[in-house]
């Protein structure tokens, strides 16, 4: 028989949160039972895990939360030198949830096999038919049944967890999804099962679950901003899921708005389209007319990929007529950012990619110079770069590289794989010019920036 190594990573984080093998026993078994999941254990529990034994069941998950906790910082599953002892499932996420159980037991598995760098969900690639298959349940399916509750949850909670996940969003929206994307999956993993699990009143009940799903989606525009598509995919189609069994059907429709920018991104335009059209069929005569304007435009956007430009012009068309007619006030608070510097940005990606340059630069001119103190940082960034794409198509290789440079400096502050996506295709279009003499300072400026190395150092 094998001699078993001592864990001497997980001993020194035991120590370092300030925990006997007793006290830490206690923690793990409080914890359990917040999660509805109880279990037992005690200091001889803790002895062996720390003499090399591996824990069983979800007993590692739970000794993960417990330290991160008491540390005030994520904790991983190598930091324990613990080894998982669930094997995951190729499709974990993937399948649209039948009942609120099965959502909240696949987001929950999530959660945790993101925390623990699982590759089978980091590392996976793009699933197109998943796309289909849970937007078409969607389309046809019945709110989900859901199960019955164990601590009670009261408003207080559900408070408490949107502002929390406010705060992630604004984050997000400034500094990038790579910026705190593992601290708020910590959150939801530390957090959301007890309240998912919680025992609400009827009343309460749809709208914990629907600000769960809007957690969830935000999850996965993290994960798709930090370039981890595979991981996005089956946080978007939870996200649904979760939309759903709260009977929520305009965020369920957001989600597969979501979706088709993600398709688009990754280059399935086709998938992109149909998603799109899904969240407007699936709404018609319930969603706002703001809603229904940004359904169009991510329509719209992956037809100029296609290069489909009358259908893309009639997406287009239809945005502005449903946009004409909104009134803000009626809109979900998560839609909240789309205005008209948003809709005119959508407006300089379709016809960039339709190869209308000039079209391109008048329409998101404004957006580029409309002053909001930096509130959507990364959007911003988004729109200078697609005029310096607009501006390079046109000849005006100066004034691009002077749109590149706002974008650069902005870009300081973010981490997001998209915007390096971003400058990588603007300094591709820039290489046929490299002989231009109007390059010379423009190279200079722009090594001083990170985003600059990044790209240049990967290419």
């Amino acid at each position: 028989m094998a001699e078993r190594i001592s864990n001497d990573r997980l001993a020194r984080l035991v120590k370092e949160a300030g925990f006997s093998r007793k006290s830490f026993a206690r923690a793990i078994r409080d914890a359990s039972e917040n999660a509805g999941t109880p279990i037992n254990c005690d200091h001889t529990s803790v002895s062996r895990w720390l003499n090399g034994m591996q824990p069983r069941g979800d007993t590692t998950g739970l000794i993960i939360a417990t330290l991160s906790r008491a540390l005030g910082r994520t904790v991983t599953l190598p930091d324990t030198g613990l080894a998982s002892s669930v094997k995951l499932p190729v499709d974990l996420g993937l399948a649209y949830p039948e009942a609120l159980a099965e959502g909240v037991e696949a987001v929950t598995r999530l959660w945790q096999a993101d925390l623990n760098g699982a590759s089978v969900v980091l590392d996976g690639q793009i699933n197109a038919r998943a796309w289909n298959d849970a937007s078409l349940t969607w389309l046809l399916a019945t709110p989900l049944s859901t199960d019955e509750r164990e601590s009670r949850i009261g408003e207080a909670d559900i408070a408490r967890f949107r502002a929390t996940v406010d705060l992630f969003a604004q984050l997000d929206n400034r500094f990038g999804g790579e910026h705190a994307r593992r601290s708020f999956i910590h959150y939801l993993n530390t957090d959301t099962t007890r309240l998912l699990r919680g025992r609400t009143s009827e009343k309460t009940s749809p709208r914990l679950v629907s600000v769960v799903a809007e957690a969830t989606l935000l999850a996965a525009w993290m994960s798709y901003d930090s370039g981890l598509h595979a991981l996005a995919q089956r946080y978007f189609i939870q996200a649904l899921g979760l939309a759903q069994a709260a009977d929520d059907r305009l965020l369920a429709a957001g989600v597969l708005d979501a979706m088709s920018h993600q398709a688009t991104f990754v280059g399935r335009y086709r998938e992109a389209v149909n998603l799109a059209r899904a969240a407007r069929q699936g709404t018609a005569g319930v969603a706002t007319p703001t809603l229904t304007a940004h359904f169009h435009t991510m329509e719209a956007r992956a037809l100029a990929r296609l290069g489909d430009a009358p259908a893309c012009d009639r997406a287009l068309t239809q945005a502005v007529r449903e946009f004409e007619r909104r009134n803000p006030d009626d809109d979900p608070d998560w839609i909240g950012y789309f205005d008209e510097a948003e809709l005119a940005a959508e407006f300089g990606h379709c016809f960039r990619d339709l190869g209308r340059p000039v079209a391109a630069s008048q329409y998101v001119t404004p957006s580029v110079k409309a002053d909001r103190d930096g509130e959507y940082l990364r959007s911003d960034f988004f729109a200078a770069m697609v005029l310096a794409d607009a501006q390079l198509g046109a000849g005006e290789v100066g004034q691009a590289c002077l749109a590149a440079l706002v974008a650069m400096k902005a870009g300081e502050q973010l981490r997001s794989a998209r915007c390096a996506s971003y400058f990588r295709e603007f300094s591709v279009r820039l290489t046929p010019t490299v002989t231009s003499v109007e390059l010379g300072d423009f190279f200079e400026q722009a090594a001083a920036f990170s985003l600059w190395q990044q790209v240049t150092t990967a290419q």
